[in-house]
């Protein structure tokens, strides 16, 4: 296609299948990864870390975390549905989750450190998605773009509370080293054909390296800059 090819917008799913099929099995492969990541996420992390939370307080927002999550899971499957997605494929049986939630969750620390990072990289993501030409999935993320501020906030403000104390400190910074190098990763590989087909299309606006990027610049001015902690060098 020529340089001044400039994608359609598509307002419905029926729709959909009057485009050229590269179009639609971009999105239906987004929104599989959606579907899968959400849910995976909220079973490892979320949930569990209701039991972790060490106050009733604590354990209040966390169940709304964990019930948002579920909720955002439900919302890409409901979409995936429309587009003819088998349910199966859009769980963690069948389709494997990404590599972050590999992560052996045991403290709320590290439960913190989670929403605090990983939640900052879903917004980047989810940003992309809310000037994606194919509709459908641009409402999911405007319904999705608010929860997911909450969840990053969610984790900036435990995090400011428990290292007020020399040993929180400490443990917020062990989840940090740990996690973060983890963290890339979610983005994607350099020079993807898949992100290169989404941005074809119109379905992203960035390159997987300019979204790291963007990551790296907000996460040093969190971690480092604000809260007064470090990053471990990432290779």
């Amino acid at each position: 296609m020529s340089n001044d090819f400039i994608p359609p917008k598509v307002e419905t799913c029926e729709e959909l299948d009057n485009h050229p099929a590269e179009f639609k099995e971009a999105i239906i492969k987004l929104v599989r990864s959606h579907a899968v990541n959400e849910l995976y996420g909220a079973r490892v992390f979320d949930e569990p870390a209701i039991s972790l939370a060490p106050t009733p307080y604590a354990k209040w927002l966390t169940c709304r975390v964990a019930m948002e999550e579920y909720g955002h899971h439900v919302r890409f499957k409901e979409l995936g549905e429309k587009l003819n997605i088998p349910y199966e494929q859009m769980t963690p049986e069948g389709k494997n989750p990404l590599s972050i939630f590999e992560f052996p969750l045991k403290t709320w620390e590290e439960f913190c450190v989670i929403k605090l990072l990983a939640d900052l990289a879903e917004i980047l993501q989810v940003e992309d998605l809310l000037e994606c030409t194919f509709l459908p999935l641009k409402n999911v993320a405007k319904m999705t773009m608010p929860e997911e501020k909450f969840h990053a906030k969610f984790g900036e403000d435990f995090t400011t509370e428990i290292i007020k104390t020399e040993k929180g400190k400490k443990e917020i910074q062990d989840a940090i080293n740990h996690y973060f190098p983890m963290l890339p990763a979610f983005f994607g590989r350099p020079n993807s054909k898949n992100n290169a087909i989404y941005r074809k299309w119109g379905i992203k606006k960035r390159k997987n390296e300019e979204m790291l990027e963007d990551y790296l610049n907000i996460t040093h001015k969190l971690v480092v800059e604000k809260l007064s902690l470090e990053l471990p060098k990432i290779h």
